[in-house]
């Protein structure tokens, strides 16, 4: 009997090993065991300010711009997730942050834009939506759909590992451990001033957050979950 739960606890490890080291191909199925929701319903495991991020009929938004975070610091994870934008949305996934209050530099942000609005249409690759802001652009261009429809996010961290899933396709792969400068990223394109750490520096431990109501434009959430590896 000992021998059958070793044999399974082995198996079990090597496939959630194997499955976060490699790009996921697909959207996971979030109703199968393991999968959680990141937040309750009435918000009480979360940290953020109070009456201004929302949810109603399962929808999660903010009317400031002002982050919301799980109250539970994460390592290595799926997490899988809706989005909607409106016209002019700039929000983000907001990943491995170890310091909620200064969390810019101290965190990875997964973009989320408004791809089809022209302020965002012709800013840098790294700033439109599938890109690790500021870092590396998604290698699909308008993957994103048009304001007013659901889109679905696939985000695994494994260490220093990030692979993103937008709408079915792999966007980005991000290898934090060749960002050795906090001045210029690997391809030679400069980093925003105000990402000062390199990303091979970070911890790879930390909350998840959501960006709110940035640049005036809101931002909808729904279908959170997450499932820790």
């Amino acid at each position: 009997m000992k021998k059958y739960f070793l044999l399974a606890f082995i198996l079990t490890s090597i496939t959630f090993s194997c499955f976060a080291q490699v790009p996921p191909k697909k959207h996971p199925n979030t109703s199968q065991k393991g999968w959680v929701d990141l937040f309750t319903t009435d918000l009480s495991n979360a940290a953020y300010p109070k009456g201004i991020w929302t949810v109603e009929n399962g929808v999660l938004t903010a009317s400031e711009d002002q982050a919301i975070w799980s109250a539970k610091p994460y390592d290595n994870f799926i997490l899988d997730l809706e989005f909607k934008t409106a016209p002019g949305t700039n929000s983000g996934v907001i990943v491995y942050a170890s310091d909620t209050s200064n969390w810019i530099p101290n965190s990875i942000e997964i973009q989320i834009a408004d791809d089809y609005a022209e302020q965002w249409a012709k800013s840098p690759a790294s700033w439109q939506c599938g890109a690790a802001f500021g870092h590396q652009g998604a290698t699909k261009n308008k993957v994103v759909k048009k304001p007013g429809e659901w889109n679905r996010y696939t985000i695994t961290c494994q260490d220093k590992m990030i692979y993103i899933l937008l709408n079915g396709e792999q966007v980005n792969q991000i290898d934090m451990s060749k960002w050795t400068s906090a001045k210029t990223n690997p391809d030679g394109s400069e980093i925003p001033a105000w990402l000062n750490k390199p990303l091979a520096e970070l911890p790879t431990h930390g909350h998840i957050g959501f960006q709110g109501k940035h640049a005036g434009a809101p931002i909808y959430f729904r279908n959170i979950k997450i499932r820790e590896l």
